[in-house]
């Protein structure tokens, strides 16, 4: 499910507080939200987006592809961030289960301090599987009492969840 405009528009803006950055996205699609995020970083910033479906990743490459900021790696998020080193990106944005409802603690531990990790699609939705209310309530308590994190949860969009890295 793409992100919406408005989740969008406030990925730019995040974006744009961090200049000369490493961004991350977990869960390319086809590239909506990484378009936001490219559309707000500046020339020296570089955005990795990870996907483990290559053919919907394939759509972002389409479009995208040309922008010598973006890489595109075809791999299992949790794979991804288990190589990664501990805070070593600026911006997290969590599109996708893994990073968000499985291996939470591998993406928060590639925050940087000062730097953002953001969640979106948190407020209840009609195309919800049974029991994924749930697994979002665990998720929100979980962040909510984090010591690491300042962390502010918005019934706005979709619902969205910003979390700075104290």
């Amino acid at each position: 499910m793409a992100s919406e405009p408005s989740t969008g528009a406030l990925l730019r803006t995040l974006a744009a507080a961090k200049p000369n950055g490493r961004f991350l996205e977990l869960g390319t699609g086809t590239g909506s939200a990484t378009a936001w995020i490219l559309d707000g970083m500046d020339t020296r910033s570089g955005l990795t987006s990870v996907d483990a479906d290559p053919a919907v990743q394939s759509i972002a490459a389409e479009v995208l592809g040309d922008d010598q900021r973006l890489n595109l790696v075809a791999q299992d998020a949790l794979v991804f961030l288990r190589n990664e080193k501990s805070e070593s990106y600026d911006f997290v944005f969590a599109d996708a289960m893994p990073g968000k409802y499985e291996g939470l603690d591998e993406a928060l531990r590639v925050v940087r301090a000062g730097s953002f990790y953001v969640i979106d699609d948190m407020l209840p939705q009609p195309s919800w599987p049974p029991g994924h209310a749930e697994k979002a309530d665990r998720l929100l308590a979980e962040l909510a009492i984090s010591k690491e994190f300042r962390v502010v949860p918005m019934a706005w969009s979709t619902g969205v969840v910003i979390a700075v890295k104290r």
